[in-house]
């Protein structure tokens, strides 16, 4: 199977080098559509300029990586010098395949609970069933039943971390914490927006929900089996 690799880049030879090698390229010229760009392409690489214009490759990246997203990433710095275009040319191809069958090693088996991160439980890889649904976490789809369902990389990241934690409850910093990272000063009532717009696609009735409760005064618990039940502190 062929390498596939979209390019974040406005470097024309670069890509073309990458398609001479025998590597399936696709290209997009502005990072800041990225994540939308993902919801509908998998690749097995990503290759993100640095200095892009409007947003650059490290605002995209992190953008990436807050909403859950684990894809394999090479970023690009700045190109001084021809020479160093060319070396940086010949590099790539070698890095993006070692990259690549990396990231498909990866996929093929569950991380190793010594990799996990500290004060978070082992993250589900195998897919996951709750009631009529089931998670797949390598193609980031949901199911329900034989339906697929459309979720954004947002909706995404958030069910994954509370399909990770079932059956405790989550203060809002928490998730907000577990989704962009402890150094994030963002509202907490922002979490409870993206809450809703989860349970509208999980849930029968929103205004009642089975699979995301609310823990009145303290924050969200997942319900895996949508019964009523005491949830853990």
């Amino acid at each position: 199977m062929a390498t596939q690799i979209l390019v974040v880049d406005d470097d024309v030879e670069l890509r073309d080098y990458l398609a001479r090698q025998g590597i399936e390229v696709s290209v997009l010229h502005d990072a800041g559509s990225l994540e939308r760009r993902l919801e509908r392409e998998r690749p097995d690489l990503i290759v993100l300029d640095l200095m892009m214009p409007g947003v650059d490759g490290l605002t995209a990246l992190r953008k990436l990586r807050a909403s859950g997203d684990d894809i394999p990433v090479i970023m690009l710095g700045r190109r001084r010098s021809h020479r160093r275009s060319r070396t940086r040319r010949g590099r790539l191809p070698r890095q993006a395949v070692q990259s690549a069958r990396t990231a498909r090693a990866r996929a093929g088996r569950a991380a190793p609970p010594s990799h996990a991160a500290v004060g978070r439980p082992p993250e589900q890889r195998e897919p996951f069933n709750f009631g009529r649904f089931t998670l797949d976490f390598q193609s980031r789809t949901l199911h329900l039943e034989d339906k697929p369902l459309t979720l954004s990389g947002s909706e995404f990241a958030l069910l994954k971390i509370f399909v990770n934690y079932p059956m405790r409850t989550l203060t809002r910093e928490r998730l907000l914490e577990l989704l962009h990272g402890p150094e994030y000063d963002g509202t907490d009532r922002g979490i409870d927006v993206q809450v809703w717009r989860l349970r509208r696609i999980l849930e029968t009735d929103p205004s009642m929900p089975r699979f995301i409760q609310t823990v009145r005064g303290r924050g969200y618990v997942f319900v895996p089996d949508g019964e009523q039940h005491a949830p853990a502190h």
